[in-house]
C-alpha cells in the first residue's frame, strides 16, 4: 500500500494527510483591487474580440495590453518589501487605467464601440482607480 511506504520511510506526505494540493498563497491574491483589474480586464478582452482585423496589432493589442498591465503591476507591487515601493506600482496600475479609458474613446471614435459600450467600461473603470487609490490610502508612507 502506498500510505503504508511513506509512512515507513518517509512519513506522511502533506497531500497524503490533507489530501489536498499544496498551495502557495501570494499577497496580491487577497486584494480586492487586483480581482477587480481581472475582471476589467476580461470585459476589455471581450469588447476588443470584436474589433476589424486590422487593429490586432494596433489599438486592439494596445488596449488588452494596458488592461492586463493594471492587475500585473499590483501583483508585482505587493511582492516589494516597503509599501512605499507598493505603490510606484499602484500608481502605474491607475496609469494603465487611464491608457485603457483613453484608448476606448478612439475606439468609439473609430465606430468600433458604441456610446453605452464606453460609459460600462469608463465607469468600471473610474471605480477601479478610486478603489486603488483608496487602497493606496492605507499603505505606510
Amino acid at each position: 500500500m502506498a500510505d503504508s511506504r511513506w509512512q515507513m520511510g518517509f512519513g506522511k506526505p502533506p497531500y497524503a494527510i490533507r489530501h489536498q494540493p499544496i498551495t502557495m498563497a501570494f499577497r496580491f491574491e487577497s486584494l480586492k483591487i487586483w480581482h477587480m483589474a481581472r475582471d476589467y480586464a476580461k470585459e476589455v478582452y471581450k469588447i476588443t474580440a470584436t474589433f476589424p482585423r486590422k487593429e490586432d496589432y494596433g489599438l486592439t493589442s494596445q488596449l488588452n495590453r494596458a488592461a492586463n498591465s493594471i492587475s500585473l503591476n499590483i501583483a508585482e507591487g505587493s511582492a516589494k518589501k516597503t509599501d512605499k515601493h507598493f505603490d510606484l506600482y499602484l500608481d502605474n496600475a491607475i496609469g494603465s487605467v487611464f491608457e485603457v479609458v483613453s484608448g476606448l474613446h478612439r475606439a468609439l471614435d473609430e465606430g468600433y464601440i458604441n456610446q453605452q459600450q464606453l460609459n460600462t467600461l469608463n465607469q468600471q473603470g473610474e471605480l477601479l482607480a478610486k478603489s486603488i487609490n483608496a487602497f493606496r490610502r492605507t499603505l505606510k508612507p
